[in-house]
């Protein structure tokens, strides 16, 4: 399980049934007010809470006295993953109205639910990596907007997660979040998940679209795959290892989605990656570094291309992805550099 970052202990969780009273009494009329309530107490809905970046999220949020509604599909898993005994603080919502009325009370929500990509893409498959996306998304947006936020109802900002494949990829290029659209599929998906986003009323509601790089940490993303080979002494760099590789690692990255919620200087774009992107053979390097293991044994491409096809790219393929709008806000990060983002992730193996 992944470890709670100080504050109070998480307590037990509600269930959300059709006749559950809201999360809050307040009824606030203005914008103002939302806006003062967020930041005191938040109520924050959240799809995807049971993945990899969600369960930190909601820990972070419960750490500093905030209640979660959890928009789930399955409230056996969202069950599982957050047992009532000890998470008093987390509402589970399962049903279209539950999803409605959560949506409705909280201040704000942030929406990360979405398929894997890191598999063999099939047309099938990669018809579910975008509407799993893009369904989820249009869901919440219709709920936000009927939500009445003009009448100081329902959430005053939305989180919405996309990610850096939006940009398409380069071994040359920069990007930052005036660079274009590329024109792959992953380009395709992010444009139609932003898209669909972009449809929540903006005059009432804060939206801010975290376009997210790989996520570095010990529980799930690249590493949970990478370490177990470096520590069987068989890690080395995918391909070429000439490929940008653009990360954050998840606290940095909990914090940033913490922030925008809070902070209203937070809006539109921002790229969730960390200012010091690397070369794939760096990371690689560095890992074998801190795990005490060699990065020697390179997976050629065309052994991965005869494994996950199509899906290959998101391995062999890559883009140097900066955070200029992070920058620009002063966003503190706490790992800037991959050898301390890699340092701390070792130290809790």
């Amino acid at each position: 399980a992944l470890a709670l970052a100080g504050g109070r202990p998480p307590m037990a969780i509600r269930i959300f049934f059709p006749s559950s009273t809201s999360f809050s009494t307040a009824q606030p009329s203005s914008t103002a007010t939302r806006t003062s309530r967020q930041r005191s107490m938040m109520t924050v809905s959240i799809t995807g809470a049971t993945g990899f970046v969600g369960r930190r999220l909601v820990h972070k949020l419960l750490s500093e006295d905030h209640k979660v509604c959890v928009l789930t599909r399955s409230t056996s898993k969202a069950s599982s993953v957050f047992p009532a005994s000890r998470y008093p603080g987390v509402t589970v919502a399962d049903k279209e109205g539950d999803w409605e009325r959560c949506i409705r009370d909280s201040t704000g929500v942030v929406n990360l639910a979405g398929m894997p990509i890191s598999t063999r893409w099939s047309p099938e498959i990669k018809r579910e990596i975008l509407q799993s996306r893009v369904n989820v998304t249009s869901k919440v947006v219709d709920h936000i907007n009927s939500s009445d936020s003009s009448n100081g109802n329902g959430p005053s900002v939305f989180v919405s997660a996309t990610a850096v494949g939006y940009y398409g990829t380069s071994e040359t290029d920069s990007f930052d979040e005036s660079s274009p659209s590329g024109n792959d599929y992953l380009a395709h998906v992010c444009r139609e998940w932003e898209g669909r986003a972009r449809q929540v009323k903006q005059e009432h509601v804060r939206l801010v679209l975290i376009r997210i790089g790989v996520v570095l940490g010990k529980d799930g993303g690249a590493l949970a795959k990478m370490i177990p080979l470096f520590m069987m002494f068989a890690g080395g760099p995918l391909g070429t290892g000439r490929q940008w590789f653009s990360w954050i690692h998840l606290d940095d990255l909990v914090d940033l989605i913490y922030e925008s919620l809070r902070n209203p200087a937070y809006t539109g774009v921002i790229n969730g990656t960390a200012p010091n992107p690397v070369r794939l053979s760096e990371l690689c390097e560095r890992l074998g570094q801190v795990v005490g293991r060699p990065s020697w044994l390179p997976v050629p491409g065309l052994a991965i291309k005869a494994l996950l096809g199509e899906g290959a790219t998101v391995v062999l393929d890559g883009q140097k992805v900066l955070p200029a709008r992070a920058t620009q806000l002063g966003f503190s990060y706490r790992y800037p550099y991959v050898r301390d983002a890699l340092k701390a992730i070792a130290k809790q193996l």
